[in-house]
Order: C-alpha cells, then structure tokens, then sequence
C-alpha cells in the first residue's frame, strides 16, 4: 500500500482478494484540502511473483491510485452529542448566533408597516421572530422593551414597556390596552400591541426602541425567566401567552 507498503492484512487466494486495514494518515497516504474536501491519495501497488521458469512472465507490476474524499461540510464523526434525531451538522449550528428580528406591523398583522409615523391614540403592532431554521425547535422570548428619545438605550428619560423577563407592564396602566396576541402564530414568532405614546415636554416626538430577545427549547415548560405576560384588566390578573399562570406571579411583584 503506497509508498510505505504495507502489507494487506488478509489474502484469499481462492477468492483473488485481498484485505488492507491501515489509518487514513498511515502507510504514506497524502493529505489535500480543498474548499469542499478533504482528499486522501494513496494507491495499492502490485509486484508479480515470478512462477515457474523464470526466463519468463505472465503478468505485470501495477500501481492503481485511490482517493477517498470526505466533505468539510457535513459530520464523519458523532463528536460525542447526546442522541438526539438531529444531525451533528445541526446540533453544532444551534450554538451559533440566532437571526433575530423586530418589525413594525399593519394593523392586520398582515405585513410590515411602511411608515413609522404615528399618532396618539393609534396603536403600534410589533412581530419579533427568530430564524429557527437547522435548528431544534425554539420559542421566543420579549425579554425586555425600552424606550429613549435618543439611540442611545441608557439615555434619559426612558420607558420600559416590557420588563420583568416578558411582563408587559404597559398594559396596567388606566389609559393603555397594550398586551401579547395569544395564541402565538408559531412558536419563533411572538407578536405584540402597544399604545402609541410620547415622552412628556420633549418636542422633537422622536422615540427609538430597544428590545431584548432571547429563545428556549420549544418543548421547555414557560417559568419566571422565559414568559409572555399581559396583564388582563377585566380580571386583574396577569395571564400568559402559555404556561400556567403562576409564572406571571412575579409580575405582579416586579421582580422575577
């Protein structure tokens, strides 16, 4: 076998077959990256025996060349994931980062909305997603909504309108109907409304909004950290988009 030649480990001559067992680095094989692939050459040589007279031969010396290519962009090894049907491929993209989005909607929900002009009294549709495609399924979180009047989120005044890990706080106050759309449109997706509003004295009736998202396991169960909350007037109580109720509780108590 190649240059090394090392020799097959088993040889059936009734069968005219013979057997190598050798690592893809040993017995002289060479190394080729390509953009796609990994290539290992190596090439089985053959050196007739000569039988019988020796002024004579019947066959000839032989060199056939082999490559075995393996693509970069697919798993050749488990690499020790839990058994999942996922493959490797997949599980190693879930830990990179998540396309997040934020997007201001028609009042339909119907697509996104052309202008960012509003007036008092109107009411702003947002849509956050994340793009779970190659990945196990997830859902999606509003961890937090602030608003400032500069691009700046640490800037003064500002107004934290979804707060507490996914209450939407806005919806308690007397002039505001703000909440979560319930039941989601999928899982990834995770709608909400709020009422336009303005930051007392400041002229220039600019606002910049920041929110925070963040994803879990689509089949983990909802808990203090990873909710959807609004607050329903009409009862007074906090109500998830799912989950049960008690992991709005800490709403509630502005502290989760």
């Amino acid at each position: 076998l190649a240059s090394a030649s090392c020799l097959p480990v088993t040889w059936s001559s009734s069968e005219s077959t013979v057997t190598f067992v050798a690592g893809l680095h040993e017995c002289g094989s060479t190394l080729r990256v390509t953009p796609d692939a990994l290539v290992y050459t190596t090439s089985v040589n053959y050196s007739p025996i000569l039988t019988g007279n020796p002024v004579v031969i019947r066959s000839s010396p032989a060199m056939v060349p082999i490559e075995c290519h393996y693509p970069r962009r697919h798993n050749v090894s488990s690499n020790g994931v839990k058994p999942t049907w996922m493959p490797f491929r997949s599980t190693m993209s879930s830990e990179e980062k998540l396309p997040f989005s934020l997007r201001l909607m028609n009042d339909d929900w119907s697509a996104e909305r052309a202008s960012t002009v509003f007036q008092l009294g109107e009411v702003l549709h947002f849509q956050a997603g994340v793009d779970a495609d190659n990945h196990v399924p997830l859902r999606l979180f509003v961890d937090s909504c602030v608003a400032t009047p500069t691009p700046d989120r640490t800037s003064s005044p500002q107004y934290a309108f979804i707060d507490f890990s996914g209450c939407l706080v806005d919806g308690q106050l007397d002039d505001a109907t703000s909440t979560f759309v319930s039941p989601r449109l999928r899982q990834d997706v995770l709608q909400f409304a709020v009422d336009a509003f303005k930051f007392a004295g400041d002229s220039s009736n600019l606002i910049y909004i920041t929110c925070h998202l963040k994803v879990s396991l689509a089949d983990q169960a909802p808990d203090p950290l990873n909710k959807a909350c609004s607050f329903n007037k009409a009862i007074n109580l906090w109500i998830p988009v799912e989950g049960t109720q008690d992991v709005c509780s800490c709403c509630q108590m502005r502290s989760c």
